[in-house]
């Protein structure tokens, strides 16, 4: 493979990756993040420019997406939808157009997995889904390279997600491991278990890898995970079901019992972040020895600025 296979491509969900295209992309963002911890610095998005669309809030996405393209010497900038018309007053299609002939590549991050498809479609210019309410793409990415700097490759590797089985990340991390041949498991309960439609999606793609996919209520299905991973019980925009996401996933909280129940001394504890400490997950827990959702954290950066590479100049590695 070589790197013009993505030049100008976009990033909106995993189902259009190949196993191989998704390994290149994880090779280079460790290519990034060796060079950074030289201390090395390069400008290879100089003369670029980068759209930053943004319908929800973010720490990490923000500052992912800012520093590696700034770090390569190109110019973001973020607009929030008090900054631009996005869909309102003025056609979304519109809105794409423009800014494709204004700008190198947009990142959005909102609601809609719709309105990413359609920047995409009108644009003419390479679009990341920085999070909608379906999937979450960039983060799947780093998370992947959490796991395989713990344990190496990560296929034939145990991934557990427990919490909301519907939301954004489970659903993203479904099609990245059915994809690479990552065994996962959801533990989630009955009523949010993951949308039957992807999962239709993902089993032919795990068979195909090896993967194994395992939707369960037990929390004794964390037994030889490799590693634990949460989310937040109330995505935004859902907090008016806040009192019943609590009960609901009140008995799946993270704690260090449930670590303990994978029964390896190397599993490891994974999230996306922000954490609510004493909801999903107990503070010894993420804030202890296991915990890895500060590499995760860090990985954004490097696998976000491998993506851009890769899709910017086409000449990466």
């Amino acid at each position: 493979m070589t790197a013009q296979n993505f030049k100008g491509r976009s990033l909106l969900c995993w189902l259009d990756y190949t196993a191989e295209e998704i390994r290149y992309l994880l090779d280079l963002s460790r290519q990034v993040k060796e060079e950074a911890k030289r201390g090395e610095a390069h400008r290879r998005f100089t003369g670029k420019t980068l759209a930053l669309l943004f319908e929800k809030r973010s720490t990490r996405t923000r500052c992912a997406f800012e520093t590696a393209f700034g770090e390569e010497g190109g110019h973001p900038v973020f607009l929030s939808t008090q900054d631009i018309h996005l869909g309102v007053k003025e056609a979304l299609e519109d809105t794409a157009r423009v800014l494709g002939r204004m700008f190198s590549a947009i990142q959005f991050r909102g609601y809609k997995q719709s309105t990413a498809e359609t920047l995409a479609q009108y644009s003419g210019v390479p679009v990341y889904n920085g999070l909608t309410d379906s999937f979450h793409p960039t983060q799947a990415l780093a998370d992947i390279q959490t796991l395989e700097e713990n344990f190496g490759n990560a296929a034939g590797k145990k991934l557990c997600f427990v919490g909301d089985g519907r939301n954004n990340v489970a659903r993203s991390l479904l099609v990245i491991c059915a994809k690479l041949g990552i065994h996962v498991t959801v533990i989630t309960p009955p009523e949010l278990n993951p949308d039957p439609a992807l999962l239709a999606l993902c089993e032919p793609l795990a068979r195909s890898s090896g993967a194994e996919i395992q939707i369960a209520a037990d929390v004794d299905a964390a037994a030889g995970a490799h590693a634990l991973y949460t989310d937040v019980w109330v995505s935004m925009g859902e907090e008016a079901h806040k009192d019943e996401r609590k009960r609901l996933l009140g008995p799946y909280q993270v704690n260090q019992a449930l670590m303990d129940r994978t029964g390896r001394k190397d599993s490891i504890f994974m999230h996306c972040l922000p954490a609510v400490k004493g909801e999903e997950v107990t503070a010894d827990v993420l804030d202890g020895p296991q915990s890895r959702a500060w590499d995760e954290a860090e990985n954004r950066k490097h696998t976000i600025k491998a993506i851009m590479l890769a899709t910017l100049s086409g000449d990466a590695l």
